[in-house]
Protein backbone atom coordinates (compact mmCIF):
# COMPACT_ATOMS: atom_id res chain seq x y z
CA UNK A 1 0.00 0.00 0.00
CA UNK A 2 1.59 3.41 -1.07
CA UNK A 3 0.62 6.52 1.83
CA UNK A 4 -0.26 9.85 0.81
CA UNK A 5 0.80 12.77 2.85
CA UNK A 6 -2.00 13.89 5.07
CA UNK A 7 -1.64 9.36 5.48
CA UNK A 8 1.48 8.81 7.63
CA UNK A 9 -0.14 8.71 11.04
CA UNK A 10 -2.09 5.79 9.89
CA UNK A 11 0.92 4.11 8.58
CA UNK A 12 2.91 4.41 11.89
CA UNK A 13 0.23 3.12 13.35
CA UNK A 14 -0.19 0.12 10.85
CA UNK A 15 3.75 -0.36 11.00
CA UNK A 16 3.31 -0.37 14.97
CA UNK A 17 0.28 -2.70 14.40
CA UNK A 18 2.73 -5.13 12.49
CA UNK A 19 5.64 -5.42 14.53
CA UNK A 20 3.16 -6.05 17.18
CA UNK A 21 1.73 -9.36 15.74
CA UNK A 22 5.02 -10.54 14.42
CA UNK A 23 6.68 -10.05 18.59
CA UNK A 24 3.44 -12.26 19.71
CA UNK A 25 3.87 -14.67 16.74
CA UNK A 26 7.84 -15.16 17.39
CA UNK A 27 7.81 -15.03 21.02
CA UNK A 28 6.25 -16.01 24.61
CA UNK A 29 4.63 -13.30 25.16
CA UNK A 30 1.07 -12.12 25.02
CA UNK A 31 0.46 -8.19 23.18
CA UNK A 32 -3.20 -9.49 23.12
CA UNK A 33 -3.86 -6.28 24.93
CA UNK A 34 -1.63 -4.33 22.50
CA UNK A 35 -2.38 -4.86 19.64
CA UNK A 36 -5.83 -4.02 20.36
CA UNK A 37 -4.99 -0.82 21.93
CA UNK A 38 -2.76 -0.39 18.80
CA UNK A 39 -5.64 -1.59 15.90
CA UNK A 40 -8.69 0.98 18.44
CA UNK A 41 -5.68 4.09 18.00
CA UNK A 42 -5.74 3.20 14.24
CA UNK A 43 -9.55 3.47 13.77
CA UNK A 44 -10.22 6.36 15.65
CA UNK A 45 -7.04 8.14 13.78
CA UNK A 46 -8.41 6.63 10.19
CA UNK A 47 -11.98 8.02 11.25
CA UNK A 48 -10.50 11.55 12.16
CA UNK A 49 -8.47 12.11 8.96
CA UNK A 50 -11.11 10.75 6.43
CA UNK A 51 -13.89 13.06 8.19
CA UNK A 52 -12.46 15.65 7.28
CA UNK A 53 -10.76 15.62 4.38
CA UNK A 54 -9.73 19.36 2.52
CA UNK A 55 -10.75 19.13 -1.28
CA UNK A 56 -7.14 19.20 -2.40
CA UNK A 57 -6.85 16.02 0.18
CA UNK A 58 -9.79 14.61 -2.28
CA UNK A 59 -8.31 15.24 -5.19
CA UNK A 60 -4.88 13.58 -4.46
CA UNK A 61 -6.90 10.23 -3.55
CA UNK A 62 -8.68 10.58 -6.59
CA UNK A 63 -5.53 10.03 -8.39
CA UNK A 64 -4.10 7.47 -5.90
CA UNK A 65 -1.97 4.60 -7.44
CA UNK A 66 -3.95 2.00 -6.01
CA UNK A 67 -6.99 3.11 -6.60
CA UNK A 68 -9.33 0.94 -9.17
CA UNK A 69 -9.35 2.09 -12.69
CA UNK A 70 -12.33 1.89 -15.27
CA UNK A 71 -10.96 -1.46 -16.71
CA UNK A 72 -10.49 -3.09 -12.99
CA UNK A 73 -14.40 -1.69 -12.67
CA UNK A 74 -15.43 -3.23 -15.87
CA UNK A 75 -13.85 -6.36 -15.86
CA UNK A 76 -15.33 -7.39 -11.88
CA UNK A 77 -18.89 -5.64 -12.92
CA UNK A 78 -19.15 -8.06 -15.45
CA UNK A 79 -18.08 -11.32 -13.83
CA UNK A 80 -15.75 -11.87 -17.33
CA UNK A 81 -18.62 -11.29 -19.57
CA UNK A 82 -16.71 -7.71 -20.59
CA UNK A 83 -16.03 -8.14 -24.95
CA UNK A 84 -13.63 -5.15 -25.97
CA UNK A 85 -14.49 -3.16 -29.23
CA UNK A 86 -12.01 -1.50 -30.75
CA UNK A 87 -11.43 1.84 -33.36
CA UNK A 88 -13.34 4.59 -34.33
CA UNK A 89 -13.62 3.26 -38.25
CA UNK A 90 -11.76 6.64 -39.76
CA UNK A 91 -8.18 6.55 -37.94
CA UNK A 92 -7.09 4.58 -35.14
CA UNK A 93 -8.14 2.66 -31.85
CA UNK A 94 -6.83 5.38 -28.97
CA UNK A 95 -6.06 2.97 -26.35
CA UNK A 96 -6.71 5.55 -23.53
CA UNK A 97 -11.06 5.40 -24.16
CA UNK A 98 -11.98 1.49 -23.89
CA UNK A 99 -15.15 0.39 -24.48
CA UNK A 100 -17.60 -2.86 -25.43
CA UNK A 101 -20.12 -4.96 -24.31
CA UNK A 102 -21.13 -6.64 -21.00
CA UNK A 103 -23.41 -7.96 -18.51
CA UNK A 104 -24.10 -6.47 -14.95
CA UNK A 105 -26.76 -8.59 -12.66
CA UNK A 106 -27.83 -10.41 -15.79
CA UNK A 107 -28.50 -7.40 -17.43
CA UNK A 108 -26.21 -6.34 -21.00
CA UNK A 109 -24.76 -2.65 -21.05
CA UNK A 110 -22.22 -0.85 -23.68
CA UNK A 111 -19.67 -0.08 -21.21
CA UNK A 112 -17.41 2.59 -22.16
CA UNK A 113 -14.44 4.65 -20.19
CA UNK A 114 -11.67 6.35 -20.16
CA UNK A 115 -8.11 3.65 -19.24
CA UNK A 116 -5.13 5.59 -17.25
CA UNK A 117 -3.01 2.76 -16.74
CA UNK A 118 -1.19 0.79 -13.43
CA UNK A 119 2.39 1.18 -14.15
CA UNK A 120 4.48 3.27 -16.03
CA UNK A 121 4.16 0.93 -19.19
CA UNK A 122 0.64 0.99 -19.30
CA UNK A 123 0.24 4.66 -19.00
CA UNK A 124 2.25 5.27 -21.84
CA UNK A 125 0.56 3.25 -23.66
CA UNK A 126 -3.11 4.20 -22.24
CA UNK A 127 -1.58 7.90 -22.80
CA UNK A 128 -2.15 8.42 -19.01
CA UNK A 129 -5.99 8.24 -19.84
CA UNK A 130 -5.94 11.22 -21.83
CA UNK A 131 -7.95 10.28 -25.03
CA UNK A 132 -7.44 11.63 -28.83
CA UNK A 133 -10.07 12.69 -30.88
CA UNK A 134 -10.66 9.22 -32.45
CA UNK A 135 -11.33 7.58 -28.56
CA UNK A 136 -13.98 10.23 -28.53
CA UNK A 137 -15.35 9.08 -31.91
CA UNK A 138 -15.03 5.48 -31.04
CA UNK A 139 -17.28 6.21 -27.95
CA UNK A 140 -19.79 7.75 -30.05
CA UNK A 141 -19.68 5.30 -32.44
CA UNK A 142 -20.19 2.36 -29.35
CA UNK A 143 -22.78 4.49 -28.26
CA UNK A 144 -24.93 4.58 -31.70
CA UNK A 145 -24.54 0.84 -31.75
CA UNK A 146 -25.97 0.59 -28.46
CA UNK A 147 -28.60 2.70 -29.56
CA UNK A 148 -29.60 0.71 -32.86
CA UNK A 149 -30.17 -2.51 -30.53
CA UNK A 150 -31.64 -1.00 -27.47
CA UNK A 151 -28.95 -1.38 -24.68
CA UNK A 152 -28.08 1.22 -22.30
CA UNK A 153 -25.17 2.42 -21.90
CA UNK A 154 -22.87 3.20 -18.86
CA UNK A 155 -19.66 5.58 -18.62
CA UNK A 156 -16.92 5.22 -16.56
CA UNK A 157 -15.10 8.86 -16.10
CA UNK A 158 -11.63 9.33 -15.17
CA UNK A 159 -9.24 11.46 -17.07
CA UNK A 160 -7.26 14.63 -16.58
CA UNK A 161 -8.70 15.98 -19.60
CA UNK A 162 -8.60 15.17 -23.36
CA UNK A 163 -5.07 15.31 -24.84
CA UNK A 164 -3.85 18.47 -25.99
CA UNK A 165 -1.49 17.46 -28.19
CA UNK A 166 -1.28 19.41 -31.41
CA UNK A 167 -1.72 16.27 -33.54
CA UNK A 168 -5.03 15.78 -31.34
CA UNK A 169 -6.11 19.35 -32.07
CA UNK A 170 -4.87 18.54 -36.01
CA UNK A 171 -7.51 16.15 -36.11
CA UNK A 172 -10.49 17.77 -34.23
CA UNK A 173 -10.45 16.81 -30.65
CA UNK A 174 -12.55 20.08 -30.29
CA UNK A 175 -15.34 19.05 -32.46
CA UNK A 176 -15.09 15.28 -31.36
CA UNK A 177 -16.03 16.38 -27.97
CA UNK A 178 -18.81 19.40 -28.63
CA UNK A 179 -20.51 16.05 -31.12
CA UNK A 180 -20.72 13.23 -28.55
CA UNK A 181 -22.07 15.94 -25.72
CA UNK A 182 -25.03 17.26 -28.65
CA UNK A 183 -25.13 13.29 -29.77
CA UNK A 184 -25.15 11.78 -26.29
CA UNK A 185 -28.19 14.84 -25.24
CA UNK A 186 -30.58 12.98 -27.74
CA UNK A 187 -29.28 9.35 -27.56
CA UNK A 188 -32.55 7.27 -27.24
CA UNK A 189 -30.73 4.63 -24.67
CA UNK A 190 -30.58 4.99 -20.63
CA UNK A 191 -27.31 6.48 -20.15
CA UNK A 192 -25.71 6.32 -16.39
CA UNK A 193 -22.25 7.75 -15.79
CA UNK A 194 -20.34 7.13 -13.29
CA UNK A 195 -16.72 9.47 -12.44
CA UNK A 196 -14.63 6.77 -10.65
CA UNK A 197 -11.47 9.09 -10.06
CA UNK A 198 -10.66 12.55 -12.26
CA UNK A 199 -13.17 14.26 -14.16
CA UNK A 200 -11.28 17.20 -15.91
CA UNK A 201 -12.21 19.58 -18.31
CA UNK A 202 -14.10 18.46 -21.80
CA UNK A 203 -12.07 15.37 -21.72
CA UNK A 204 -14.78 14.33 -18.98
CA UNK A 205 -17.75 16.39 -20.94
CA UNK A 206 -17.09 13.62 -24.22
CA UNK A 207 -18.77 10.81 -22.17
CA UNK A 208 -20.03 12.46 -19.24
CA UNK A 209 -23.72 13.67 -20.41
CA UNK A 210 -26.36 10.98 -19.24
CA UNK A 211 -29.69 10.13 -17.10
CA UNK A 212 -28.40 9.44 -14.46
CA UNK A 213 -24.78 11.04 -13.08
CA UNK A 214 -22.99 9.01 -10.06
CA UNK A 215 -20.03 10.30 -8.45
CA UNK A 216 -18.06 8.29 -5.86
CA UNK A 217 -17.31 9.66 -2.36
CA UNK A 218 -13.69 10.40 -3.10
CA UNK A 219 -13.38 12.10 -6.98
CA UNK A 220 -13.83 15.56 -8.23
CA UNK A 221 -15.20 17.00 -11.75
CA UNK A 222 -14.52 20.54 -12.56
CA UNK A 223 -13.62 23.12 -15.94
CA UNK A 224 -9.90 22.50 -14.79
CA UNK A 225 -7.11 20.66 -12.69
CA UNK A 226 -6.64 22.69 -9.42
CA UNK A 227 -3.05 22.99 -10.41
CA UNK A 228 -3.79 24.51 -13.62
CA UNK A 229 -6.06 26.83 -12.14
CA UNK A 230 -3.33 28.37 -9.58
CA UNK A 231 -0.59 28.17 -12.52
CA UNK A 232 -3.15 30.77 -14.38
CA UNK A 233 -4.04 32.79 -11.48
CA UNK A 234 -0.79 32.78 -9.46
CA UNK A 235 1.57 31.86 -11.74
CA UNK A 236 2.61 28.95 -9.41
CA UNK A 237 1.42 25.68 -8.68
CA UNK A 238 1.81 26.41 -4.97
CA UNK A 239 -1.67 27.58 -4.78
CA UNK A 240 -3.28 24.61 -5.93
CA UNK A 241 -4.95 23.91 -2.45
CA UNK A 242 -6.54 27.33 -2.41
CA UNK A 243 -7.68 26.66 -5.66
CA UNK A 244 -9.00 23.53 -5.30
CA UNK A 245 -11.25 25.04 -2.27
CA UNK A 246 -12.37 28.04 -4.70
CA UNK A 247 -13.58 25.28 -7.33
CA UNK A 248 -15.68 24.11 -5.76
CA UNK A 249 -14.96 20.18 -7.16
CA UNK A 250 -15.74 17.47 -4.54
CA UNK A 251 -18.45 15.28 -4.98
CA UNK A 252 -20.49 16.96 -1.67
CA UNK A 253 -20.03 20.62 -3.97
CA UNK A 254 -21.32 18.79 -7.01
CA UNK A 255 -24.59 17.28 -5.33
CA UNK A 256 -25.36 20.18 -3.08
CA UNK A 257 -25.18 22.43 -7.09
CA UNK A 258 -27.36 19.65 -8.53
CA UNK A 259 -24.59 18.87 -11.37
CA UNK A 260 -24.62 15.29 -10.29
CA UNK A 261 -27.57 12.93 -9.23
CA UNK A 262 -26.03 10.87 -6.33
CA UNK A 263 -22.97 10.30 -4.26
CA UNK A 264 -21.79 6.39 -4.30
CA UNK A 265 -20.26 6.35 -0.80
CA UNK A 266 -16.24 4.71 -0.59
CA UNK A 267 -15.22 2.26 2.40
CA UNK A 268 -13.36 4.47 5.33
CA UNK A 269 -9.70 5.61 3.43
CA UNK A 270 -11.42 4.80 0.27
CA UNK A 271 -11.93 2.97 -2.64
CA UNK A 272 -8.39 1.31 -2.60
CA UNK A 273 -8.83 0.02 1.06
CA UNK A 274 -11.73 -2.16 0.13
CA UNK A 275 -12.05 -2.38 -3.56
CA UNK A 276 -14.65 -5.65 -3.34
CA UNK A 277 -17.12 -3.46 -1.40
CA UNK A 278 -16.36 -0.78 -3.90
CA UNK A 279 -17.32 -2.87 -6.66
CA UNK A 280 -20.50 -4.34 -5.03
CA UNK A 281 -21.93 -0.67 -4.14
CA UNK A 282 -21.08 0.94 -7.95
CA UNK A 283 -23.08 -2.05 -8.70
CA UNK A 284 -25.67 -1.38 -6.82
CA UNK A 285 -25.85 2.41 -7.77
CA UNK A 286 -25.67 1.44 -11.80
CA UNK A 287 -28.49 -1.02 -11.17
CA UNK A 288 -31.18 1.48 -8.76
CA UNK A 289 -29.97 4.46 -11.56
CA UNK A 290 -31.07 1.52 -14.54
CA UNK A 291 -34.44 0.54 -12.55
CA UNK A 292 -35.17 3.94 -12.31
CA UNK A 293 -34.45 4.71 -16.51
CA UNK A 294 -35.61 1.47 -18.18
CA UNK A 295 -39.71 1.86 -17.70
CA UNK A 296 -39.30 5.41 -19.11
CA UNK A 297 -40.37 5.68 -23.20
CA UNK A 298 -37.77 7.38 -25.60
CA UNK A 299 -39.36 10.22 -25.83
CA UNK A 300 -39.41 10.84 -22.03
CA UNK A 301 -36.26 9.65 -21.55
CA UNK A 302 -34.81 12.15 -24.29
CA UNK A 303 -37.23 15.00 -22.79
CA UNK A 304 -36.20 14.78 -18.73
CA UNK A 305 -32.51 14.67 -20.23
CA UNK A 306 -32.70 17.96 -22.10
CA UNK A 307 -34.97 19.16 -19.33
CA UNK A 308 -32.12 17.81 -16.36
CA UNK A 309 -29.23 19.94 -18.84
CA UNK A 310 -31.02 22.97 -19.58
CA UNK A 311 -31.83 23.88 -15.74
CA UNK A 312 -28.05 23.74 -14.83
CA UNK A 313 -26.62 27.23 -14.13
CA UNK A 314 -30.08 28.56 -13.18
CA UNK A 315 -29.80 30.59 -9.44
CA UNK A 316 -31.92 33.11 -7.87
CA UNK A 317 -30.63 35.95 -5.92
Amino acid sequence: MEYLDFELPIKELEDQLDKCQIIGLESDVDVTNTCKQIEKKLEETKRKIYKNLTAWQRVQLSRHPNRPYTLEHITTLTKGTFLELFGDRNFKDDKAMIGGLGQIDGQSFMLIGQQKGINTKMRQYRNFGMANPEGYRKALRLMKMAEKFGIPVVTFIDTPGAYPGLEAEERGQGEAIARNIFEMCRLKVPIICVIVGEGASGGALGIGVGDRVLMMENTWYSVISPESCSSILWKSWEYKEQAADALKLTSADMKKQKLVDDIIPEPLGGAHYDKETTFKTVEQYIMKAFNELKDLSTTELVSQRMDKYSKMGEYKE
